[in-house]
């Protein structure tokens, strides 16, 4: 698919689950909840993928859409006064936690290329009165950020969206400090990804994994140092298998059924860490 065509896709899926306020069917469905369908629980879907029950309770109503698969802010190690931006920040869920960590001496830049999304997220600001945390439209291809500007970036199961991640993780190395550092949560997996997934729309604007090495070498490529994987777990993979163009590819190929289910099988929900050198 070409790049613009994944944009829109993406545009049109999150645009769509803002409206709605619908829960857990970006990444985080099938996130280990027991309930995974689009009304499911968003405190049991938090908590699966790695939010404490304190933190689900301290975010404004209506910004946990469970669309996330980790807790980028737990090993972030955010220290009052630093600036954070969050990379496709949705409704604001990770911005308001780490508005809390770093104080109303530091500040939190939540980017995202959604307007509903950016509308639920900003009228949550509003009424929360989270003097500390302003939301932009914009791509994280072209991130509407200064130079060396920020201390830390978190992102949250939005890379793999991107049709362009060399791009991105240039950006990620524009904007930080000296001495910055990066923490991603996204899905990963040894394997590369199937060609017939790639051309599958519900796949790449759902839960499709990145290569780990693309990833960890794009980082390093980019600049960034100390690049490394410091926690993942499985990841259920429902949403994949569930896909009508997979169930068909799958039932048209019946040969490329095991390294299928060997490929769904080798992914993981990791937290993905970098440094900017000093």
């Amino acid at each position: 698919m070409k790049e613009e065509d994944i944009r829109r896709a993406v545009r049109e899926r999150y645009g769509s689950l803002a409206r709605t306020g619908s829960i857990g069917c970006g990444c985080g469905c099938g996130a280990g909840a027991e309930d995974t369908s689009p009304g499911a629980d968003s405190i049991s879907i938090g908590q699966a993928i790695g939010y404490s029950g304190t933190e689900l309770g301290a975010v404004p109503e209506g910004t946990n859409l469970g669309l996330g698969c980790g807790n980028p802010t737990s090993l972030a190690s955010l220290q009052p006064g630093e600036t954070v931006l969050d990379l496709g920040s949705g409704a604001g869920f990770d911005c308001f936690l780490a508005a809390k960590a770093v104080g109303p001496g530091g500040r939190v830049i939540g980017v995202d290329m959604t307007p509903d999304m950016l509308e639920r997220a900003r009228r949550a600001a509003r009424e929360g009165d989270y003097g500390n945390v302003e939301f932009r439209l914009g791509e994280i291809e072209a991130l509407p950020v200064a130079d060396a500007s920020v201390d830390v970036v978190i992102s949250n199961c939005v890379l793999n969206l991107s049709p362009s991640r060399e791009r991105v993780f240039a950006e990620i190395a524009r904007v930080l400090k000296p001495g910055g550092r990066v923490m991603i949560s996204d899905l990963i997996s040894p394997l590369p990804t199937p060609g017939y997934l790639l051309e599958s729309e519900e796949a790449l604007v759902g839960c499709l994994p990145v290569q780990q090495d693309d990833y960890l070498d794009g980082l390093r490529r980019a600049g960034l140092t100390d690049v490394e994987i410091v926690e993942e777990k499985p990841y259920p993979t429902d949403l994949l298998t569930a896909d009508p163009a997979v169930q068909e590819f799958l039932a048209t190929h019946p040969g490329e059924q095991e390294a299928a289910v060997q490929f769904m099988a080798s992914i993981r929900s990791g937290l993905i860490r970098g440094w900017k050198p000093r």
